[in-house]
């Protein structure tokens, strides 16, 4: 391997580990949050497809949830957003690394582009959740369903270029690793999202 493709793949791990631990929950996370604030979270998080993914990458803000929905749907929101950013810088390194083949390359540009996407539909999406109020609540709650779910077809979209056998298997694992974190914490957001709207809907 190439000393430049080298340097591209460390700081494509090193990045990878910063994703992944922020879906993890530090110990002083767990010590220093009040039990109903983590109580909160986990039963919240029970209304999810992951629930243990939930529960890790939102209790290191339990003291800001509290026991409050609409915030613990913002946190799920905003750690998704922040999930997708790194994932995306992460594929760009991926993407000018050598020895990929041109199709890799395509498709790799195919995924930042609907990443990109995805991105933005998270941001429009937590930009509506700071308008949710009073009789314009569903409509706006509404609107953040459809944002997010844009955002989930985008990420499932995103690996759609990289099936077949003539991709590189560890590019392909790499890559469909990446974006399955991504959405499935952005499934979890939906699925935070549509509770809180069924309490006040």
């Amino acid at each position: 391997m190439e000393g430049s493709s080298f340097k591209i793949f460390v700081n494509s791990l090193l990045i990878l580990l910063v994703i992944l631990s922020n879906t993890k929950p530090s110990l002083a996370s767990r010590d220093l949050a009040p039990k109903p604030n983590t109580d909160f979270i986990r039963t919240s998080c029970n209304a999810t497809i992951y629930p243990r993914l939930c529960f890790s990458s939102l209790l290191r803000h339990a003291n800001s949830i509290q026991t409050s929905p609409k915030v613990l749907t913002a946190a799920a929101l905003n750690v998704t957003l922040a999930a997708a950013k790194s994932t995306s810088a992460l594929l760009l390194n991926l993407s000018q690394s050598h020895g990929l083949k041109p199709r890799e390359i395509g498709a790799m540009k195919d995924c930042l582009e609907v990443l990109s996407d995805s991105v933005y539909e998270l941001r429009e999406s937590i930009a509506e959740m700071g308008k949710l109020k009073g009789s314009n609540f569903q409509v706006i709650m509404n609107d953040i369903q459809t944002w997010v779910s844009a955002a989930l077809t985008d990420e499932d979209t995103c690996t759609d270029g990289f099936e077949g056998k003539a991709m590189n298997g560890n590019v392909k694992n790499d890559v469909r690793k990446l974006i399955l974190n991504i959405a499935q914490m952005t499934s979890n957001a939906l699925a935070l999202i549509n509770k809180y709207a069924s309490l006040l809907g």
